[in-house]
């Protein structure tokens, strides 16, 4: 998934991609990373708005940007969410959509597995 490679290559740190097809009925995908720190999260934002908006989709909407621990980027069939380590740990959206499948997606070349 191109969103998650883009996000890879910035550095986002566990980068994940959750099937939500057959698990939920508002999305089918979504894109989790961690940032380092508020700066980080929002540029990885940036970066994952850019990648779709290169692909042709245009973002619903965008939330959390202004604070930077937890930025949730809607598009549809895909949502984003990259978080500051606390917030992703305290949310627990991987244990919440435990259902959903872990996807591959292409690594960044020199990203770390």
């Amino acid at each position: 998934m191109r969103l998650a490679t883009a996000i890879d290559d910035k550095k986002g740190a566990e980068v994940r991609v959750l099937d939500l097809r057959g698990v939920c009925g508002f999305a089918d995908f979504f894109v989790l990373a961690t940032g380092t720190s508020a700066r980080h999260v929002r540029a990885l934002a940036d970066t994952a708005v850019d990648a779709a908006l290169r692909g042709g989709a245009k973002p619903r909407g965008i939330e959390g940007k202004p604070v930077g621990s937890w930025v949730l980027i809607d598009l549809g069939d895909v949502v984003v969410h990259v978080f500051q380590e606390r917030e992703r740990d305290f949310f627990g959206l991987e244990r919440l959509w435990g259902d959903a499948e872990v996807l591959a997606f292409e690594r960044a070349v020199g990203a770390a597995s």
